[in-house]
């Protein structure tokens, strides 16, 4: 995702685009080779380092990449934009608006949705901890002197990099693509080495080794799924990130380096096996030589920084869209450039994702024990993927249903032997990252129901605000100079910010302004669609503010917006008044008790609506209301 180390496309030409695209959205992918063999040729699958099986291995993962990563997502997935924008809650959110109205499949999708997001996160704490973890073994492989303290670099590594994440990104923004181009570069000369010294490799790209290693080896295969599914790992992030740099250079950034680079590398460490069996203690770091160790420990080391930091970034990125969807409350959003809106900087979320990831380290305490937990959530991510792709190809694209359903199946089918395989190491380490996702996908239902019920409570017991405008004013109340702008939900009649301040100061502004902020389904809402205003009598003024959810939330800016409207705001002569909501259990809710207490808290802790609408703290009155759930 990497939204922090987006680079805007208007600014710069293709080949820039497609070099920020090789740093930051294949940073994932991109360090794979450092794991991929090593895990697949671990004792408990019981895979015989023979001939047949490196040959047949090679070519699951060659023809994994042209599937999977090529044809689905580089392909396929790159069409499925919404406004542009890419990754799993922008889709969920194109198939839910493609539906009829009255489709019984509204709910199971958005369900499905949030699952596949929660999913994100479990991935994006494995991410980072695997990443860096195997990295530094490599100190281990040039002498065991290091092996104590494997664990506690990659710790120092991670801790320092999440500690500068509040001063953002954008400096070293400009150095990630050149970096990873030497990466990638390294890569493909390693594989291209190793390929000379056994040639014999080429013959995995012939998709019918790959068959019969299937085929003889039918349960081993399966089995050996789970980690070869590894080299596939980051292809929901390039699909993600296609909102900051478009399709065309992600495409380009493919097929022009990234899968000639991984696959003469995987290709390479192939034919190392088959020349020296022996090292498949660390084929990576023995691609040439003990010579080479610490140079690639250095170069690798900047490659999973940068892998992780596009992992972190993408966290902050999905916590946005789903604060504006409505899964999640209201957190911190700190900007960290004046310039580049995708360089944010959530810090709730980047300190509990670092307690999982230093967890996921010291608990694991190594790559080939992560590697039994990777997987079972991104692969998770991608069956979900595959099936809202088919409601959009048929409901959004309108292709004809059978095409819909043989293209959309054949990845699924794929999808779901992956996925299979690696349900088989939920005990091993799977449960992990599962258990990450199913405590988010709670969460997020919970508090997207907790405000459901609390929007009908609100409209249950709310008086039109037209009537109660024209009894008001059949007696109208002293009014004062200045502007007030009340902020009213979408289910709300009479603010209850107003209600109090008539009952208690019993005077009204002379200009009134009742706002109400409307979050569609899709990503952007261009500023000339963003604001309409409907004059309501007695100078008072309904304003409708639509958000997309990754638009930023700015109250002030939308002010300024009123002027083309004809409607002009002094900040220091205007109060914003906002109700603090203070939730009450009822014994008729419509959810279970511990979930109606969750939801409580989690509203207590939210950040306030002043707050995360930008409102100027000293203009703010803030008046508390009681709600029922």
């Amino acid at each position: 995702m990497g939204a922090e180390l987006a680079i805007k496309p208007e600014k710069h030409g293709m080949a820039a685009m497609t070099i920020a695209a090789i740093g930051i959205v294949y940073g994932d992918i991109g360090t794979s080779p450092l794991y991929t063999m090593k895990a697949v040729f671990i004792e408990e699958h019981g895979l015989a380092l023979i001939p047949e099986n490196i040959i047949g291995i090679i070519s699951l993962i060659i023809w994994g990449l042209i599937i999977v990563v090529g044809l689905k997502y580089v392909y396929m997935m790159l069409k499925a934009d919404n406004r542009g924008e890419g990754g799993i809650l922008a889709l969920v959110a194109l198939a839910h608006n493609s539906l009829p109205e009255k489709s019984r499949w509204h709910m199971p999708l958005l369900t499905m949705g949030v699952f596949g997001a929660a999913l994100f996160y479990g991935d994006s704490v494995i991410t980072p901890a695997i990443s860096v973890l195997s990295a530094t073994e490599g100190l281990e492989v040039a002498t065991p002197f290091f092996k104590p303290y494997i664990v506690p670099i990659a710790i120092v590594i991670l801790v320092v990099l999440y500690a500068i994440q509040s001063t953002g990104t954008a400096g070293i923004g400009k150095w990630v693509g050149p970096l990873m181009i030497v990466w990638f570069l390294s890569l493909a000369v390693m594989g291209i080495v190793n390929i000379i010294e056994a040639p014999q490799i080429l013959v995995a790209l012939n998709p019918l080794n790959a068959w019969q290693f299937v085929h003889n080896n039918a349960a081993v295969a399966f089995i050996a799924l789970g980690a070869i599914v590894l080299a596939f790992t980051g292809a929901e992030a390039l699909y993600a990130d296609m909102g900051h740099f478009g399709s065309s250079p992600i495409r380009r950034a493919w097929f022009m380096l990234i899968f000639p680079a991984l696959s003469l590398n995987y290709l390479g460490q192939g034919g190392l096996l088959l020349s020296n069996p022996a090292a498949i203690s660390n084929p990576f770091f023995q691609q040439l030589g003990s010579w080479s160790i610490y140079p690639l420990v250095f170069i690798s080391t900047i490659a999973v920084v940068v892998a992780s930091q596009a992992t972190i970034s993408g966290a902050f990125s999905i916590t946005r869209q789903a604060i504006g969807l409505g899964l999640l409350p209201r957190m911190k959003i700190v900007h960290t450039s004046a310039s580049e809106i995708g360089q944010i900087y959530i810090p709730t979320v980047n300190w509990l994702q670092m307690a999982a990831v230093l967890l996921a380290i010291i608990g694991f305490g190594s790559s080939d024990n992560l590697a039994g937990a990777y997987g079972i959530a991104v692969t998770g991510t991608m069956a979900i993927t595959t099936v809202l792709l088919f409601f959009v190809m048929y409901y959004h694209w309108k292709q004809n249903l059978f095409a819909s359903l043989v293209v959309s199946s054949c990845f699924f089918v794929v999808d779901i032997f992956l996925f299979s395989s690696n349900v088989l190491k939920i005990t091993s380490g799977g449960w992990f990252p599962l258990a990450l996702g199913v405590l988010l996908y709670v969460l997020m239902l919970t508090w997207r129901r907790g405000r459901k019920l609390v929007g009908a409570s609100q409209k249950r017991h709310a008086f039109p605000l037209d009537f109660f405008l024209q009894s008001l004013f059949f007696a109208p109340p002293q009014r004062v100079k200045g502007t007030a702008v009340f902020l009213r939900g979408e289910n709300d009649g009479v603010p209850q910010a107003l209600l109090h301040n008539l009952s208690h100061n019993k005077v009204l502004h002379e200009r009134v302004f009742f706002l109400t902020i409307h979050t569609r389904e899709v990503p952007w809402v261009p500023r000339w669609e963003r604001v309409r205003i409907h004059d309501l009598g007695h100078q008072c003024y309904q304003i409708d503010v639509y958000y997309g959810f990754k638009n930023e939330p700015d109250i002030p800016k939308v002010l300024e917006l009123c002027r083309e409207h004809g409607y002009s705001f002094d900040m220091m002569s205007t109060s914003f008044f906002v109700s603090r909501q203070t939730l009450i259990p009822s014994p008729k809710s419509g959810m279970v008790k511990w979930r109606e207490h969750l939801f409580i808290w989690i509203s207590r802790n939210a950040r306030s609506a002043a707050d995360y609408y930008q409102i100027p703290t000293n203009r703010v009155i803030e008046l508390g209301a009681r709600v029922e759930i």
